[in-house]
């Protein structure tokens, strides 16, 4: 026997519909109340306010399609994770809109939509792993920054284009010029420039400095990330 649903699930998942169904607008405190058999009172008591509720409903559609696509084991080749994990995004943010708004419709820095943080934690992550192949050409951080722009910029992009319009190969160009900026051993990297390759294991050996400095003092491994961080900052573009 399952247990009842417990009202702040209910709330959650009437937005979550409503936000898909109606964008934004849809999102009123009376149609989520009248939806999901409450009080408005309960919603205030819950969420706090409007934004918490539509963080709340933004990160459940989020939470809601990674775990479609949970059975997908990691590719072998960390860069082909990236290139999925861009497909990903864009596919999302095409299909769900109106989350894609609240993720990263707001310029302000703080807060962060939750949904937001955790695409972020999971592109990082991606990075990471390349850098620990020693495939990356910047640092972590530069690199994440570099993606996340441009996936959200060609989402937005293929966004406000009509349907009939869109350029179908539009997506994977921008993919390949970015992973092609970042990561080494790619058609774009192949290409005719400098390839850095001190540059490439500063970055790498940054990436896994908490595993590996374990006799080190904490002013020692911070020296060495310190000096790490100089040599990757330094390098020229390539």
């Amino acid at each position: 026997m399952t247990s009842p649903e417990v009202p702040r699930d209910r709330i959650v998942r009437a937005a979550a519909a409503l936000l898909v169904e109606g964008g934004r607008e849809a999102v009123s405190t009376r149609a989520v109340a009248r939806a999901a058999g409450v009080q408005a009172p309960t919603i205030y008591r819950q969420f706090g306010d409007m934004r918490g509720l539509l963080d709340a409903a933004a990160s459940y559609r989020l939470a809601a399609y990674l775990d479609a696509q949970a059975s997908r084991a990691p590719a072998a080749d960390p860069v082909d994770d990236l290139r999925r994990g861009w497909d990903m995004q864009v596919e999302f943010g095409l299909t769900h809109p109106a989350v894609h708004g609240l993720m990263y419709g707001d310029p302000r820095p703080d807060p962060v939509p939750t949904a937001a943080r955790v695409a972020r934690d999971i592109l990082r992550h991606l990075v990471t792993r390349i850098a620990e192949a020693g495939r990356l050409r910047t640092d972590v951080d530069r690199a994440a920054d570099l993606v996340h722009s441009a996936c959200c910029g060609v989402t937005l992009t293929l966004l406000r284009t009509p349907v009939a319009q869109r350029d179908p190969v539009l997506s994977t160009v921008a993919r390949e010029a970015v992973v092609g900026a970042v990561a080494t051993d790619t058609v774009a990297a192949r290409a005719p420039r400098r390839v850095d390759r001190p540059v490439r294991h500063a970055v790498a050996l940054r990436a896994v400095l908490p595993e590996v400095a374990a006799d080190l003092t904490p002013a020692e491994r911070d020296l060495l990330a310190e000096w790490l961080d100089r040599i990757v900052r330094a390098a020229p573009p390539s």
